[in-house]
């Protein structure tokens, strides 16, 4: 393999799957870019983004010579967006999580006790049954 990693390099887009896109480096040598090495946004669906012929710039992240598989990376050869304004976060309803009965370690405690109760009262019926 004459590809170092951390060169950039054109190759030509040869395959589309849901979990990443085969890349062909030269006639011999393919590698995989990894749905989330495609963008710095989130790809749904990499057809959306590529499509199987497309010539693209690449990062080579890895390269495993044994296996003969080659990391790619379309995201790392762009500049990442500048961060847009945060986005204003809704308060939390403490309000109604407080007089939520079914959360915490309070109530646990209490379930627990229900439990042991319930389950004590069906080995009682159990017991019964046997003895007839």
């Amino acid at each position: 393999m004459n590809f170092e990693v951390g060169s950039i390099v054109e190759g030509k887009v040869t395959g589309i799957k849901p979990f990443g896109a085969f890349v062909a480096l030269n006639d011999e040598i393919q590698g995989l870019i990894h749905i989330s090495e495609i963008s710095h946004g989130y790809v749904k669906d990499i057809n959306d983004v590529l499509k199987v012929g497309d010539t693209v710039k690449v990062k080579v992240l890895s390269i495993d010579e044994e296996g003969k598989k080659i990391s790619l990376s379309i995201r790392q050869t762009q500049e990442a967006p500048a961060p847009g304004p945060k986005k204003e976060r809704r308060p939390a309803k403490k309000a109604a999580a407080a007089n939520d009965s079914s959360k915490g370690f309070n109530t646990l405690e209490a379930k627990l006790k229900e439990w042991l109760k319930e389950s004590t009262d069906r080995q009682a019926q159990l017991n019964k049954r046997l003895k007839k």
